[in-house]
């Protein structure tokens, strides 16, 4: 293998870091492919004439440094990739477009939770200097107990998936086409492997575009993110999902499923979730709303 072309070499690297994937539908282009989708809630659709604004709800019902999601989550999503990037063997793996709309193949779920705004960087919530690194090097369970020490928890797969993509499904936090220039992602001078590689987060500033329907930061790229695996039992409980700098599918249905609770590496972080309070009564703001139960 000709490790001097950057981009097989980034390759190299990330299969030497055990990187798998979840498997998600992707074919070539089928002009009969889904239409008409049913909406969630997004983050403009809470705000109403009598009701708060969307600043308003997140601050009624999440705690600072974190983010209100609300809305139906579809568990299984058909996206048709319509351009893919790279020759074999990695034909793929990165798509540069999606057909648009997604396409829902199963009932959807409704999802109300709160979501760290950016990944965990110190300090934990509140303000954060917008110099402030993603923490790494943190294995499953350290990432647990961290969330845990301030009142949260991991994040569950299917919350992170939907904080990333939306109600639309859409692959890519900010849309249907692939673009290195609004996340830190498809960066090939890695270094080499373990020790040798290059640390190339970008602060919780950086990138201020790759953002997700619901106003979530460096959901895909930057660094890989700790999940809970739902149903599954120790030392399986644990996956990332975003990938990091690295020229990979680095989307939000993406999950790289080879490590163990024990991993920890240079390129893994973070973030945590919350349960959100119940939904205060139409027309109930401020106290009124903070008191429901």
């Amino acid at each position: 293998m000709d490790l001097q072309h950057p981009i097989r070499k980034a390759f190299y690297v990330a299969f030497f870091f055990g990187i798998t994937w979840a498997p998600t539908r992707e074919t070539a282009h089928d002009a009969a492919s889904g239409s008409g989708l049913s909406r969630g809630v997004a983050p403009a659709d809470l705000t109403s004439a009598r009701g708060p604004t969307v600043a308003e709800t997140t601050a009624l019902t999440c705690e600072a440094g974190m983010v209100l999601v609300e809305g139906e989550h579809c568990s299984e999503v058909e996206q048709i990739c319509v351009r893919w990037m790279d020759p074999p063997p990695y034909q793929n793996l990165r798509c540069g477009e999606y057909a648009k709309p997604a396409r829902c193949k199963s009932g959807r779920q409704h999802r109300r939770f709160c979501i760290d705004r950016e990944e965990f960087s110190e300090p934990a919530g509140g303000t954060v200097a917008p110099d402030a690194l993603p923490v790494v090097n943190k294995k499953w369970g350290e990432a647990k107990a961290l969330c845990e020490a301030r009142g949260a928890r991991l994040c569950r797969e299917a919350e992170w998936e939907f904080a990333c993509e939306g109600p639309d499904m859409s692959p890519y936090p900010y849309g249907f086409r692939r673009d290195a220039t609004i996340c830190n992602f498809d960066k090939t001078d890695l270094g080499g492997p373990m020790e040798k590689l290059k640390d190339l987060r970008a602060p919780v500033s950086g990138f201020p575009e790759c953002r997700s329907p619901f106003g979530v930061h460096h959901m895909v790229g930057n660094v890989d993110e700790w999940v809970e695996r739902e149903n599954m039992s120790a030392p399986y409980r644990s996956a990332l999902r975003g990938g990091w700098w690295l020229p990979g599918r680095n989307r939000c249905r993406a999950a790289t499923t080879a490590h163990d609770e024990t991993y920890a590496g240079k390129q893994v972080g973070f973030r945590c979730c919350k349960d959100a309070p119940a939904a205060a009564p139409p027309g109930a703001t401020g106290t009124q709303a903070l008191n429901q139960p």
